[in-house]
């Protein structure tokens, strides 16, 4: 029976199987490479040689970059946004995920629906009445305008996972904790949110990725400098600053590196987090 099933295993299937692994691997690692080694360059040294290693290397880049850019300010507010929206979309998520697949009512359908239709909004399809929204309430220019839309946003998805994922957990549970006489709030902190850890740990990885790169809506709901982030911080310097490559390419390496140490630092709970965190029904 092995010796069947190790000479079903075809050579040249598995050759193309490690030649397409290691293209991709190449493509997807490569133009990283090139930004961090571009960004040691000076911009005469960068248009007469794209692809080679600097000579010599340009360092001061990134510390010009920085303060050019405002990055200390940019970077702590990319932290505030980030950090308040994932906590406030996981609690918020949770809270209703349980509600709905483990409270009874029938305003449950109603309201469940509702979520679930914001999944299909775009940014761009509600960008102007949310720009007049925001303003008519007096909310411009303000980390509380930006942050309402990024929870906003993060809802619809996050209420859908943890719905499906609290409903996979048993009923029995709920019910024999209340006929001990616990209540809603014990069972759900208690119960409900130690053993959804996987889907929350998936919902943190998608709401932090989408909210430390989001660069629409805040650059259409702040205009002070002040409030804003680090993609929009990044955008200046394809501007004023476009000529200046080693600049360019240094800032875009400090944008980039949070994610990178981000994936890294927590690559087996994104994976573990992704599969169990997966819609069951």
């Amino acid at each position: 029976m092995r010796g069947t099933i190790k000479s079903g295993v075809n050579p040249i299937v598995k050759a193309l199987l490690y030649v397409v692994l290691v293209s991709f691997s190449i493509l997807t690692i490569y133009p990283i490479y090139w930004v961090i080694i571009s960004s040691f360059k000076t911009t005469q040294q960068f248009q007469f040689n794209r692809i080679g290693l600097p000579d010599p290397w340009v360092f001061i880049n990134y510390p010009q970059a920085w303060e050019l850019g405002n990055f200390t300010t940019l970077f702590a507010n990319s932290i505030i946004y980030t950090t308040l929206a994932t906590a406030f979309i996981i609690i918020g998520s949770l809270s209703a995920g349980f509600a709905f697949a483990k409270i009874p009512s029938k305003w449950t359908p109603w309201l469940y629906g509702s979520f679930i239709v914001g999944i299909l909004l775009t940014i761009q399809s509600i960008m102007v009445p949310l720009f007049l929204m925001i303003s008519s309430i007096g909310l411009y220019n303000t980390r509380l305008g930006v942050l309402l839309p990024y929870i906003g946003f993060g809802l619809p998805i996050g209420v859908y996972l943890c719905t499906e994922y609290i409903r996979s957990i048993p009923t029995s549970l709920i019910e024999s904790a209340r006929i001990d006489g616990a209540g809603y709030l014990t069972i759900f902190t208690r119960i409900v949110v130690p053993m959804a850890r996987p889907v929350a740990a998936t919902l943190a990885i998608l709401t932090i990725h989408s909210v430390w790169n989001e660069f629409m809506l805040i650059n259409i709901l702040v205009s002070r400098a002040s409030l804003k982030s680090l993609p929009v911080g990044i955008l200046m310097f394809s501007g004023a600053l476009s000529t200046d490559y080693g600049k360019q390419f240094a800032a875009i390496v400090i944008g980039l590196v949070p994610m990178v140490l981000f994936y890294l630092a927590f690559r087996n709970h994104i994976t573990r987090g992704a599969a169990a965190g997966a819609i069951k029904g």
